[in-house]
């Protein structure tokens, strides 16, 4: 079922009724749940603070590339066999943002209307509102909400910007770049970032010419950029996770393999190759929790949503602390070649400290 975003009634119910409902898996209130929280209202973070308790139970898969290489159709079929599989599963579309209304643009959600009336089946669009990375500010927070409702898998889809994507590495657990032959997306995988982000690798839309060309290519990069460690997790953070040193062990108690990134092939329009697909995304995340470095991504992720909450919360307060006149003063100066930019804010700093 998918769920449109509204601007919602934030007093129509309690902190308290939207947390029992979103444990009971009561779809309204899980929609308004996430409402409050996209809208980061007052009651939002007293509603997160409740329900994280609850979570850490579901893997999070976030499928990425540049437009046209069909993620939208990929994220629907994955979804029907995981579905068949048994699991429930939670979709977050990030859209572009429509120019007009600041809402998400829902054209490549139509491919998901196969979905509706699953009660397994969860869909929420989201609108990047301007955030960079192919990420909006509280797909994390959307994420919280939708595992503390006990889905299994979620799948994030990000808006398909290109090779801005890496913000995804650091959100979730297991990270699926698709590419398209005939795109040009080769070149894209030379790229810092792209190739580097990916534990899967799939060359969707594989009948159409060119698909083998494009698998090589990317097989031969990887080849190349074997054994680099992945430092992605920390793109543009200024956390610090440290990984522990030497072999990482096993449940078994023996040395545990690095994870090889595959290439995939799919065709997602008729499903040939998504059972692949899902069964190697499974691989992952027993790899994941064999070899330790589950930990060290959920460290990651934890360490990106503390420094976004940080930063909200030392802008909100900068902003109320500083008098408008003065930022007012600030800025025509600035613009006015008066000053410059750095000067400005380590005078609007030394404001705040006086």
């Amino acid at each position: 079922m998918t769920e449109r975003p509204s601007k919602g009634s934030p007093g129509r119910h309690s902190v308290a009724e939207l947390v029992q409902g979103v444990l009971e898996g009561k779809r309204l209130l899980l929609a308004r749940a996430i409402t409050q929280v996209e809208n980061e209202t007052p009651q939002a973070q007293e509603l997160l603070r409740t329900l994280f308790p609850h979570t850490g139970q579901a893997h999070i898969v976030g499928v990425t590339g540049a437009p046209g290489t069909g993620k939208s159709t990929l994220v629907s079929a994955l979804t029907r066999r995981y579905r068949e599989a048994g699991l429930r599963v939670a979709v977050v579309a990030v859209d572009p943002t429509s120019p007009f209304t600041g809402g998400a643009l829902l054209g490549d959600r139509v491919r998901m209307v196969r979905h509706s009336g699953d009660p397994g089946v969860f869909i929420r669009s989201m609108a990047t509102r301007g955030a960079l990375g192919g990420l909006t500010k509280t797909t994390s927070d959307v994420i919280t909400v939708l595992d503390a409702a006990g889905f299994q898998r979620i799948l994030v889809e990000t808006v398909g910007v290109g090779q801005a994507e890496v913000d995804i590495a650091s959100t979730a657990h297991t990270t699926v770049v698709v590419e398209a032959p005939g795109l040009g997306d080769e070149v894209q995988a030379i790229k810092a970032g792209i190739l580097e982000i990916a534990d899967l690798f799939v060359v969707n839309k594989a009948d159409r010419p060119g698909a083998a060309r494009t698998v090589t290519a990317l097989e031969m990069m990887l080849q190349l950029g074997r054994g680099a460690p992945r430092t992605v997790l920390h793109h543009g953070q200024l956390m610090r996770v440290e990984r522990p040193d030497g072999p990482v062990q096993g449940e078994a108690g023996g040395e545990s393999p690095d994870w090889e990134v595959q290439v995939l092939k799919s065709i997602a329009t008729t499903g040939s190759g998504v059972e692949e697909l899902r069964e190697a995304i499974e691989r992952h995340r027993a790899w994941l929790l064999a070899s330790g470095e589950m930990e060290a991504r959920e460290q990651a992720r934890v360490a990106r949503m503390l420094e976004g909450i940080l930063q909200a919360e030392l802008k909100r307060r900068m902003l109320a602390a500083l008098p408008q006149e003065s930022m007012g003063q600030l800025i025509q100066a600035v613009s006015q070649r008066r000053l410059d930019p750095y000067s400005a804010a380590q005078e609007m700093l030394q404001q705040l400290v006086k």
